[in-house]
């Protein structure tokens, strides 16, 4: 089996999952937007995706990301935790900020984006500081920092489901955060969550985004 014929299979096999997790929750397929995360893996895969007509990617590290974005036009997206000293870097390359849980660092962004960017905040569901992840009051603050930016987009919420839990019961939880919030925040409806081992799971408790690597990409 070549690589391209590996890809597709996996492509098309996480394409009918999401589906079926969409109809679950009362929507479709297209409801959902697919996030092929691409880090560790070469460029070459990143073009056979392209090829299959794939147009959002995610991304960890800078570095990794600014080579990528420049060599395949795409959507880019930026889900790692952020740095201040790489800010004004992915900035240039990304479109999409799933990770955003410091008002600090947005004031850099508002300093430093040339282009609009979409703003997901990342709360956290457990408290872990090496996770990242803003509590809620700080995500409220936050929030209104960004939607109160003439440039850039409050896109919704992001969360990556504890280690150390249930799955299910960690997005019932965030399920609710993100209601609350929306109350809030009527414009601010997208949900970032769900990666290779939970996104199932994330779709039907409401996930409009999902960051899937391993399952169509392979081990790293």
């Amino acid at each position: 089996m070549t690589r391209f014929d590996e890809i597709f299979a996996n492509l098309a096999d996480v394409k009918e999952r999401i589906g079926k997790s969409a109809a679950r929750s009362g929507r479709e397929s297209k409801d959902i937007t697919l996030i092929v995360v691409t880090k560790t893996f070469p460029i070459s895969d990143v073009e056979i995706l392209k090829q299959l007509g794939v147009n959002d990617f995610g991304e960890n590290r800078d570095a990794d990301g600014a080579f990528k974005a420049a060599s395949v036009a795409a959507q880019w997206h930026f889900q790692g935790q952020i740095q201040s000293n790489k800010i004004k870097s992915l900035c240039s390359w990304s479109h999409v900020i799933h990770s955003l849980d410091e008002a600090r660092h947005f004031e850099i962004i508002e300093k430093s984006a040339l282009h609009p960017l979409q703003i997901f905040l990342q709360v956290s569901l457990d408290g872990a500081k090496n996770r990242g992840g803003a509590d809620i009051e700080k995500l409220y603050h936050l929030a209104a920092l960004v939607q109160a930016s003439q440039k850039h987009q409050l896109k919704g919420l992001m969360a990556v489901a504890p280690l150390a839990s249930n799955t299910s019961e960690s997005f019932s939880q965030l399920a609710k955060i993100r209601s609350n919030f929306i109350a809030e925040f009527a414009g601010a409806t997208s949900l970032s969550a769900g990666m290779s081992g939970d996104y199932e799971e994330a779709i039907i408790h409401g996930a409009t985004h999902v960051r899937i690597g391993s399952s169509i990409l392979g081990s790293r």
